[in-house]
């Protein structure tokens, strides 16, 4: 027994050590130094910490009021506000070149690491040759690799100095190296791009990553929205864009019950607590929002924390507390969608665009409200416990 974990042992390092050969070859063919290449895949370490996280899959889907009640917190609105009074001049400088107003900068700011106060530890050379050498998103988190190599070169960054999270984000704002290469900019003039030591570089960078995006100078992210009584649910997600006047004209109000206002805009409704939560129009910045982070639930978050930070009041409708769904209960709900004849695609445990889509049909059929959203009462209809 004790010999088979040996030698298995030894193949895994044998399987690293033939990688760093082949990353350091591409290293070279990508015009990076031998010294760079020495200090860094020299003396690299596999984290097996690091595929834990990558593999990892939670056993349960987390809750709206969950996830948005650990984000959206009056310390985070309140030390908003203190540090955009702080950074004005920058900020309004920023809003000025990029469009981006700047209680979205603190809010993305406060999302991403507690502006600026937990940044992550984890050595980003070690953390990205690690990705790179296992098979599941190799080619991705190799190319990762080379521009992270490739700032240390440029900028002359310490090795040691360079941590982040696992999967290699890095500084204030959570830049992964390609983002770091593309989008980074200099905001305090000193020769560099730091998104590690460097507020202004952060926050620089931020309005420049966003800009690039596509945001849209002069509109806001969306709003939280009242839907009629009658409102019977056709238009639901981000598939089912309609004109704001269209969601006037179905009865859609703001959020205090007065009219929206009807500019030539696009929008599209999310429910992410299902219809007895809050509602919300996502205009063409929460698309922006989501191309930064591909979560409903953080484009929601960054955008409500925007709004409490420039001094809006909290949600008209709280989002209503739930218990968290295990994975294998919603593999369930998906595979018997798909049993009824309303195709979800492979069980997977993720309720994505698909899954809703289905179980809003499964639920008009029926005459529940088509929210998609796995209510208890939905669960119960199709038979599951």
């Amino acid at each position: 027994m004790f010999a088979c974990g040996v030698s298995a042992a030894t193949h895994a390092n044998e399987a690293f050590d033939t990688c760093i050969m082949t990353l350091k070859q591409k290293a070279a063919d990508a015009g990076i130094s031998a010294k760079t290449i020495d200090q860094t895949l020299g003396q690299v370490k596999y984290v097996t910490r690091v595929i834990e996280l990558d593999k990892k899959q939670p056993e349960f889907s987390q809750t709206f009021d969950n996830y948005f009640s650990k984000r959206v917190t009056d310390w985070r609105v309140q030390e908003g506000r203190r540090l955009l009074k702080k950074h004005q001049t920058l900020l309004l400088q920023l809003q000025q070149t990029y469009g981006v107003p700047p209680q979205y900068l603190m809010a993305f700011w406060g999302l991403e690491t507690n502006f600026g106060g937990y940044k992550g530890k984890m050595p980003v050379v070690d953390s990205l040759t690690t990705l790179a050498c296992d098979p599941r998103r190799a080619s991705y988190f190799t190319g990762e690799l080379i521009q992270a190599l490739k700032l240390k070169e440029a900028y002359q960054f310490e090795t040691s100095d360079m941590v982040g999270s696992w999967a290699g984000a890095m500084g204030h704002t959570q830049f992964m190296p390609s983002a770091y290469a593309k989008y980074a900019i200099d905001g305090d003039g000193d020769g560099k791009a730091d998104l590690w030591n460097s507020t202004e570089d952060a926050l620089s960078s931020a309005a420049n990553f966003l800009h690039q995006l596509g945001w849209a100078r002069n509109e806001r992210w969306g709003r939280e929205v009242k839907l009629p009584n009658n409102y019977d649910y056709q238009f639901l997600g981000r598939k089912d864009k309609q004109p704001l006047v269209k969601w006037a004209e179905l009865g859609v109000k703001k959020a205090d019950g007065k009219s929206l206002t009807t500019p030539d805009m696009q929008a599209a409704l999310y429910l992410p607590a299902g219809h007895t939560g809050p509602a919300f129009l996502g205009y063409g910045n929460f698309d922006v929002i989501m191309r930064w982070n591909r979560s409903e639930f953080y484009a929601i978050a960054v955008g409500h924390l925007a709004d409490r930070i420039n001094g809006a009041a909290s949600l008209a409708v709280a989002p209503p507390q739930h218990d968290n769904i295990s994975r294998d209960k919603l593999k369930l709900l998906q595979t018997k969608l798909n049993e009824k004849g309303f195709n979800v695609g492979k069980p997977d445990g993720v309720l994505g665009a698909n899954s809703r889509a289905g179980l809003q049909a499964y639920q008009r059929s029926v005459g529940l409200t088509a929210d998609g959203f796995p209510s208890d009462e939905t669960f119960s209809r199709m038979g599951i416990d």
